[in-house]
């Protein structure tokens, strides 16, 4: 408006709930969130997952969560695995970040090494995690796996962020 006030939308209100599934989806949506991809090593080969329930928890100890859902066919994999890694995707992952959504083999044409514990790394992102398997709690319909970090790794770049239910870019235009 001309003399700098704005007028704000009225908020829905409602309870969350089985009838409520997808406003709270929608509500959450809202929270513009990082990308992440994390990978571990299972007895079949490597595996990859795309999440956004990512978070640093500790400095001291080095602790960082993520929180995969139960309903997912990789899920247990993640469970089991004592080791895994968080890569976080810049703006040009998009296409990656898409692959492990789609598929928890999609490994195919990216640069990868493997580290002491099999884990596998993708060589291409703007920080890596790996972590050693901390504790792992109940989360209603996910889990809440902590990682204890054993090394990190960084680069300077823009970060992938997940918001109203598409990738976009950070805008750092202040």
């Amino acid at each position: 408006m001309a003399d700098g006030t704005r007028t704000l939308a009225r908020l829905n209100s409602f309870m969350p709930g089985p009838d409520t599934q997808r406003q709270f989806r929608s509500a959450l949506g809202q929270f513009g969130t990082g990308v992440t991809v994390v990978t571990a090593q299972t007895p079949t080969g490597p595996i990859g997952m795309t999440a956004n329930s990512f978070s640093s928890v500790s400095m001291e100890p080095p602790l960082v969560l993520w929180c995969p859902a139960k309903s997912s066919s990789r899920y247990a994999h993640f469970i089991a695995a004592k080791h895994f890694a968080v890569h976080v995707m810049g703006i040009e992952h998009e296409e990656i970040a898409m692959g492990f959504a789609k598929s928890g083999q999609a490994f195919d044409g990216l640069d990868v090494t493997l580290n002491a514990e099999g884990v596998p790394l993708l060589g291409d992102c703007l920080a890596r995690f790996e972590c050693t398997t901390h504790q792992i709690h109940d989360a209603g319909d996910h889990s809440i796996v902590l990682g204890r970090v054993r090394s990190a790794a960084f680069r300077e770049g823009d970060a992938l962020i997940f918001c109203q239910g598409r990738f976009r870019r950070f805008d750092n235009q202040a």
